[in-house]
């Protein structure tokens, strides 16, 4: 259940580098970016991307299993985590077509003792403006009971009581608590589980038979393990967190073929009606609309969104002007989906793109990593803060993501999704005073400024 596509993504600088295609074809040209990018672990599952309305490629990569070598192809099924926004949000539209409710009822129509309730509209659940606490940032629970069944309104009482972090409807704050309200208000007036209602409305309808929820229950040989970390020195498989943990914000799990059907769908009105498709994809605070981030690239409108939950993260990005669509879905929890996609759609238009380059990795000791640490100022208005996460250095630029960067030397590190690299650079004490970015033919120095 990962915040929004454009927070996760290092942008430290933009450089598009032109990858010769000589005489390949779309297809061979984004198989040869993807396998590129499998080869330095920085995607592992399966790709579909289609172009005016056509499959151009969907395939695997990687491995399904770590363990038993079982390989990643188009069946594999994965946890999408926060893509399931997107079919919560599709059912409250629904209900809004039926005159079941509306997207600016109050929360209080449904839950009347919820405290603020009156002052929470629908609107505001569906597009992160609700000012609720975020119960997934409560880091204790995430780690001891995730895993386990928990009740709606227990699921519910982690939130319910949190002050508001801000006057709903005047800031926007990526919320997991607000869309297990909606999966709630769903339930209500349905008289049917969430899930139950999610499977008659939109799975059977449209054949996604390889989707659904109770991932820990799931028994398919084509079940992909989710992985926390990947080493040589260490693989760590990830613990699934219950369904009725992350529920209408981010339970669901998968395949590209099924995400590919829903995408084609909403180009039909079978499942919502265009005024309802206008409605979902209006950005709001922070360019987020109902279940979806809507942004453009290359003057076209793009409709996307990312889910994240242990051990596995997804994408997808639509843009409805050329019936594009490009899926990702990812079991050893690679942060840069939305970066592998911004490429690919480079590629069908013939643009500039960062092709990954291989390079050496080397495994230091984090005693060693954590004299890296800290803020560096490249610029007034710029600055990268360097942390150590499990073992794992990170680098974060100004308002970005953070992104992982990878030993070289013992004081050279280098980005995979990007064409980067970091020097730290020690005063003659042996203290670290300064890194310098390596980026787009450009070297620039950050100073250490804590």
């Amino acid at each position: 259940m990962r915040v929004p596509i454009q927070n996760m993504v290092l942008w430290i600088l933009v450089a598009g580098v032109f990858h010769p295609a000589f005489s390949q074809t779309k297809s061979e040209e984004i198989n040869e970016l993807l396998r590129a990018y499998r080869n330095q672990q920085s995607f592992n599952g399966t790709a579909l991307v289609s172009h005016q309305g056509d499959i151009l490629l969907e395939r695997g990569y990687g491995y399904r299993n770590l363990q038993t070598k079982s390989p990643a192809d188009s069946n594999t099924i994965f946890q999408i985590g926060s893509l399931t926004k997107q079919f919560t949000a599709a059912i409250i539209l629904q209900l809004q077509e039926q005159h079941s409710l509306s997207v600016y009822d109050s929360l209080s129509a449904f839950l009347p003792d919820f405290p603020g309730g009156g002052a929470i509209t629908i609107e505001n659940l569906l597009t992160h403006t609700s000012g609720l606490y975020n119960y997934t940032r409560d880091i204790n629970f995430m780690r001891t009971r995730a895993s386990s069944p928990i009740g709606l309104q227990d699921l519910i009482a982690l939130f319910k009581n949190h002050p508001p972090d801000f006057k709903p409807g005047s800031a926007y704050s990526y919320c997991n608590s607000g869309y297990i309200l909606l999966g709630y208000i769903i339930e209500r007036l349905t008289g049917k589980s969430y899930f139950q209602v999610v499977r008659e409305r939109i799975f059977q309808p449209l054949g996604m038979n390889h989707s659904g929820f109770d991932f820990g229950s799931l028994r398919s040989s084509d079940r992909a393990a989710g992985y926390t970390r990947v080493s040589p020195q260490n693989t760590a498989p990830a613990s699934v967190v219950d369904s009725t943990v992350s529920y209408s914000a981010g339970a669901m799990y998968s395949t590209a073929g099924d995400l590919y059907r829903w995408d084609r769908a909403l180009y039909t009105g079978k499942i919502l009606q265009p005024a309802s498709l206008q409605a979902a994809f209006r950005p709001f605070k922070s360019k987020y609309g109902y279940g979806w981030l809507i942004d453009s690239a290359f003057g076209k409108k793009v409709e996307m969104h990312e889910g994240s939950t242990y051990g596995f993260v997804s994408f997808i990005a639509r843009i409805p002007e050329e019936q594009t669509c490009i899926i990702l879905l990812d079991n050893l929890g690679s942060p840069g989906l939305p970066k592998i996609a911004e490429n690919i759609n480079a590629i069908l238009h013939n643009e500039p793109y960062d092709f990954p380059r291989q390079r050496p990795e080397i495994i230091l000791d984090s005693s060693l990593l954590k004299h890296y640490t800290g803020v560096y100022r490249l610029y007034p208005e710029f600055t990268i803060t360097i942390s150590l996460e499990n073992g794992q250095l990170m680098a974060q630029g100004s308002g970005q993501g953070p992104a992982e960067i990878f030993a070289e030397k013992e004081d050279h590190f280098f980005f995979k999704l990007t064409d980067a690299q970091i020097e730290f650079i020690k005063s003659p004490q042996g203290s670290v005073e300064r890194l310098i970015l390596y980026q787009g033919g450009e070297k620039m120095t950050g100073i250490k400024i804590k």
